[in-house]
């Protein structure tokens, strides 16, 4: 699983009450990620497995983990150059942690941790959970006409 460039920092560990939250590669259920993203979120409904190991594999992944028995309980993914530009994406709370506020500090997590590389943008989209991503200051866009995509939308 990629971590990035040879100077990024890939276990820094940072504490959300019982949650340990890390980008240590080593710590990724992937097995967990895929099961909860093919069945449980809306955008990856249906994801092989292939699929899901490769996006893993391409991506810096955080995960946040129970403190007390080291059980995955979220995950985030982001595609990323490291210098101007990152997708934050896949991000997923077992619905066993949520309404703890682990999914902002997730979030925060993420932000703080590209922070160093003076990443200009990290973008993002969602149906529903606007208000997370507001707490860690992500905004709508200013102009979404300039934006484009080609593919699924």
């Amino acid at each position: 699983m990629n971590s990035g460039p040879a100077s990024a920092p890939s276990g820094a560990t940072v504490m959300h009450g019982a949650y340990e939250i890390s980008a240590d590669p080593a710590r990724i259920d992937a097995a967990r990620v895929h099961h909860w993203l093919s069945t449980d979120a809306y955008w990856a409904l249906g994801r092989p497995r292939e699929k899901q190991d490769a996006a893993i594999a391409g991506s810096l992944n955080f995960g946040a983990y129970r403190a007390e028995s080291g059980e995955m309980a979220a995950y985030a993914r982001v595609v990323t150059d490291y210098a101007t530009f990152a997708w934050l994406c896949d991000v997923y709370v077992d619905p066993r942690a949520r309404g703890t506020g682990l999914g902002t500090a997730l979030v925060a997590a993420v932000r703080d941790h590209l922070t160093p590389y003076g990443v200009r943008r990290i973008m993002l989209a969602t149906a529903d959970a606007h208000g997370v991503y507001e707490k860690v200051g992500f905004t709508p866009l200013q102009n979404p006409d300039k934006w484009m995509a080609l593919g699924q939308q």
